[in-house]
């Protein structure tokens, strides 16, 4: 993967499989009739470059992606505060994709962190009967 390109006629989505928000996240994107691209990044390696191009579009630093309260990362790093650098973050991301704080979704110029899977509705134009479906089978 190199350079992410941007489309204004398909979505992206940024999400790891293995996390709750990720799996609902990947549910709603679904219901969209927008052609959607799924990058499950349990699956696919992100790399460093394109690290540092999803935070800066999202007006954000790069250890702002990582949950550093996930089991994984304090397993690793423990619950102090800890002082990461920009490379140290794009290593946790690279080694422990599981971290990542939330799904990404992208269309066009439009980059969006992605906190309560129900919100990607309002991105995707979606059919509201399958986010009824999607809503009722999580317990939302």
């Amino acid at each position: 993967m190199e350079e992410i390109v941007k489309d204004e006629r398909k979505l992206t989505l940024y999400y790891h499989s293995g996390t709750s928000i990720g799996k609902q996240t990947y549910a709603y994107a679904t219901t969209s009739d927008k052609k959607l691209l799924a990058i499950d990044i349990a699956k696919t390696k992100v790399t460093g470059t394109q690290w540092a191009q999803i935070a800066d579009h999202l007006g954000i630093r790069i250890c702002d992606l990582i949950n550093m309260k996930h089991p994984d990362f304090i397993a690793e790093y423990g619950t102090d505060q800890v002082d990461l650098g920009w490379e140290d973050c794009l290593k946790i991301l690279d080694k422990n994709p599981i971290t990542l704080a939330h799904p990404i979704l992208m269309f066009g110029a439009t980059w969006i962190l992605i906190k309560t899977p129900s919100k990607i509705a309002s991105y995707l134009g979606a059919d509201t009967v399958a986010i009824k479906k999607i809503e009722e089978d999580s317990g939302e």
